[in-house]
């Protein structure tokens, strides 16, 4: 099962991308989908890691771009929402308001425990 990510990005890419999505340059595992509905301007930016996705978005309202796509991914593929995301690659993530905050303090302490177990 080495190779079931790739399988599953060479599907999910292209199926991406003719959403209306566009791959980053510098991470092609990065996409992003602008599109106004109704007047109001929303924004999908999804991330995927092996066969996991991550899914930042502007509105989760019923006529949002996030509910159509996702009534769109699940009816081509059978995904599971795993609600909001706490953690992803070592770094916790919190939300407050309107700000998304990434913290890296247990990669960190590691980081002491390893290089400098005496302290700084």
């Amino acid at each position: 099962m080495a190779q079931a990510g790739r399988r599953w990005q060479r599907s999910l890419f292209p199926w991406l991308i003719s959403w209306g999505f566009k791959q980053s340059h510098s991470d092609p595992c990065v996409f992003t989908c602008e599109r106004t509905i109704n007047d109001v301007s929303h924004s999908l930016s999804i991330g995927c890691y092996v066969d996991d996705l991550f899914v930042l978005y502007s509105d989760d309202s019923p006529a949002s771009l996030y509910s159509s796509f996702t009534t769109a991914l699940s009816s081509r593929w059978n995904v599971e929402d795993e609600g909001s995301v706490s953690d992803l690659l070592n770094v916790d993530i919190a939300t407050d308001g309107d700000c998304i905050l990434l913290k890296q303090e247990k990669y960190i302490s590691q980081l002491v425990d390893t290089y400098a177990p005496d302290g700084i």
